[in-house]
């Protein structure tokens, strides 16, 4: 009796169906992702406010800009200049609020003065 996954037609077939599965799982797990993070009650306050870059510029330059340049434009810490066409709305909430980049402090800023310092990091 012949061994059928020795034929290479059916290990063609089982390659295909598993590159298959591995391009679902990609978008599937890339959506699941998006889908916690906008579950997040923080985030989702943030995102529903409309941010005043005028005041995130203040909050920046109390906060941020003895790390990141008066101008946004580095000094210890990187550039912020374009941060926001390379990290998503909710990529640099959390990286202010996290404190998982060292040596970056942890921030807890009010969801307002999220929207704000958010809307100005857009504007850069």
């Amino acid at each position: 009796m012949d061994n059928q996954i020795t034929k290479p037609e059916t290990l063609i077939q089982r390659i295909a169906l598993l590159a298959l599965a591995i391009l679902l799982a990609i978008p599937l797990g890339i959506f699941g992702v998006q889908m916690v993070q906008a579950s997040d009650p923080y985030v989702k306050s943030v995102l529903s406010l409309t941010g005043n870059p005028v005041q995130g510029n203040a909050i920046f330059q109390i906060n941020c800009a003895g790390c990141h340049g008066w101008q946004a434009d580095g000094r210890v810490g990187p550039s912020l200049q374009g941060v926001s066409k390379h990290k998503s709305r909710y990529g640099l909430i959390h990286q202010v609020i996290s404190g998982e980049t060292p040596p970056m402090p942890k921030f807890q800023p009010s969801a307002q003065e999220m929207a704000d310092l958010l809307s100005y990091l857009e504007s850069l």
